[in-house]
C-alpha cells in the first residue's frame, strides 16, 4: 500500500518510518528542503531512540522516501496522512494554518479516490473542515463525481519511546464516516495488531476529542498529584508514602502519580489550552482544566523558590548545576520545558548556571543562548557550584559518586526536582536535601 505522510516532525517521521517498518510504501513529504535533503543522508532532525536506525533501514530499503513536492506523488497514493504542527496562537486556539495549507494542496490536485486522514491534534470538527474544502475545491475543478474520504487518526506517542509505542500500541483511535475507509485503515495497521486488534473505530467527532481527552487526564493526575505535594510538605506527610497508598487501588492505579516540577512538551500545554478554547468557543467553560494549567504554571516556579527558601536573598553570588534540560528523559524537546521556567528564573536574580542534559543541549542553545555554562557532564556542572537542581530524570542521574560531588563542589545543596534520591541517604553524607511533598 502507498502512503504519503506530510510533515516530518515528531509525529510524521515515526509514524513513516514505522509504516515503512511493516511493509508499506511510504513517501514522507516537508516543505523544507534543507532537513529532506539531511533525511536522505541518514541526519535525523529530532532525538527519538532506535528512529535513526529505522529510517536509515527504510529508505536503503526503498520503502521510504522523502520529498518536498506533494502534488507530484499524489496520485499513487491511497492515504495521505496529515501530521504538521498545530502550535498554539497567543488566545491559546491550535493554529490550523498548516492543516489547511496541506489540505488545499490535496484538495487542488488529487485526481483519484482518495483517504485523507489527520493525524496531528486538531480541534473537534477540523476532519469536517478538510472535507468541506476538498468537496468545494473539486466541485470548482469540474470534479463533482470524484469520491473521497476523510478519517481522524490521532496519535498517541510517548517521546522516548515512541517506536515501540507505534509498533505495539496499546490501542490505535480511528475515526471514520464510511466502509471503505474502514476497510482501508483495518488493512494498513492489521500488521502491527496481528495478534490482537486493538483498533477502535469510531466516528470523526469522537475520534478528535478522544487525543484532548487523553492528555487532558494525564494532564490533570500530574497537577492533582503537585498540588497534593505541596499539601504534603505543609503539614508533614510524605508524598511517596501517599502516591504508594493512592496507586494500590485498582481503581486509581499508579501511571501519572508521580509529583514533580511541572509537565511540559509539545503536547499537554498546547492540548489543554487548545481544548479549553474550543469550550469556549461553543460557550462551555473547563473550570477543571483552567486549574490544572494554573497550578502547573505555578509548579514550574518551586524549584527557584526553594533554592530562595535556602539561601534567602543573595542569589546573585551564587552558581547553581542545572541537571536535564529536556521536558523529560529520552528525548531533546525542551518546548514549555520546567528547566526553562527554572534558567530563566535564576537568570533574572543573577545566578550563574552550569547546565548538563544528556541529548538537549543544543535544543536549549537555541532558546537560551550563550546564558548559561553547558558542561561536558553532571560532575563539570556541578564544579564549584552551591546546589545542584535537578528538573530532569534521566537515568543517568541517578547514581551519581557523592563523594566525588561534595568534593567539587563549593556548597552541599540538592534540590530534587523529580524525588529520585532518598534524602535520608543524602543528609547521611552532608548534603541539604530538598524534594517535592516530603518532609
Amino acid at each position: 500500500m502507498k502512503i504519503a505522510i506530510v510533515g516530518t516532525g515528531y509525529v510524521g517521521l515515526v509514524s513513516g518510518a514505522c509504516f515503512a517498518e511493516m511493509g508499506a510504501d511510504v513517501t514522507c513529504v516537508d516543505i523544507d528542503r534543507a532537513k529532506i535533503e539531511k533525511l536522505k543522508q541518514g541526519i535525523i532532525p529530532i532525538y527519538e531512540p532506535g528512529l535513526k536506525s529505522i529510517v536509515q533501514r527504510n529508505y536503503e530499503a526503498e520503502r521510504l522516501h522523502f520529498t518536498t513536492d506533494l502534488s507530484s506523488v499524489l496520485h499513487e497514493m491511497k492515504i495521505v496522512f496529515i501530521a504538521v504542527g498545530t502550535p498554539s496562537d497567543k488566545n491559546g486556539n491550535a493554529d490550523l494554518s498548516f492543516v489547511m495549507t496541506v489540505s488545499e494542496t490535496i484538495a487542488d490536485h488529487i485526481t483519484r479516490p482518495l483517504l485523507i486522514v489527520t493525524k496531528s491534534t486538531v480541534p473537534v470538527g477540523t476532519s469536517h473542515r478538510i472535507r468541506d474544502l476538498v468537496r468545494r475545491r473539486l466541485d470548482e475543478r469540474g470534479l463533482r463525481e470524484m469520491t473521497f474520504d476523510v478519517a481522524s487518526n490521532p496519535e498517541f506517542l510517548k517521546e522516548g519511546a515512541a517506536i515501540k509505542d507505534f509498533l505495539s500500541p496499546e490501542r490505535v483511535v480511528v475515526g471514520v464516516e464510511s466502509e471503505c475507509a474502514k476497510e482501508l485503515m483495518t488493512k494498513l495497521y492489521r500488521p502491527f495488531l496481528l495478534n490482537n486488534f486493538r483498533v477502535i473505530f469510531m466516528d470523526i467527532l469522537s475520534a478528535e476529542m478522544t487525543k484532548y481527552a487523553s492528555n487532558a487526564m494525564l494532564a490533570t493526575r500530574i497537577s492533582f498529584m503537585n498540588d497534593i505535594a505541596n499539601l504534603c510538605e505543609r503539614v508533614g506527610a510524605d508524598v511517596n508514602m501517599v502516591r504508594r497508598g493512592m496507586g494500590s487501588d485498582s481503581r486509581i492505579g499508579r501511571s501519572f502519580l508521580y509529583p514533580g516540577c511541572g509537565y511540559g512538551g509539545s503536547c499537554f500545554p498546547k492540548d489543554i489550552r487548545a481544548l479549553i478554547s474550543v469550550a469556549e468557543d461553543v460557550g462551555y467553560e473547563m473550570k477543571l482544566l483552567k486549574a490544572v494549567e494554573e497550578v502547573n504554571n505555578l509548579q514550574k516556579n518551586i524549584l527557584f523558590e526553594k533554592l530562595a527558601n535556602v539561601f534567602g536573598e543573595k542569589l546573585n553570588r551564587l552558581t547553581v548545576a542545572v541537571w536535564g534540560l529536556s521536558f523529560k528523559p529520552e528525548t531533546d524537546d525542551v518546548r514549555d520545558a520546567p528547566s526553562l521556567t527554572l534558567i530563566r528564573s535564576l537568570l533574572d536574580a543573577g545566578v550563574s548556571i552550569r547546565a548538563y542534559d544528556p541529548a538537549a543541549i543544543e535544543e536549549a542553545r537555541r532558546v537560551l543562548g550563550d546564558a548559561v555554562y553547558y558542561a561536558n557532564d553532571i560532575y563539570d556542572a556541578a564544579c564549584g557550584a552551591d546546589a545542584v537542581i535537578v528538573p530532569t530524570e534521566w537515568k543517568e542521574f541517578r547514581l551519581p559518586n557523592w563523594e566525588v560531588l561534595k568534593k567539587i563542589m563549593q556548597r552541599h545543596v540538592v534540590i530534587d526536582g523529580r524525588n529520585i534520591y532518598n534524602g535520608a541517604e543524602l543528609s547521611s553524607l552532608g548534603f541539604e536535601y530538598h524534594g517535592i511533598g516530603q518532609k
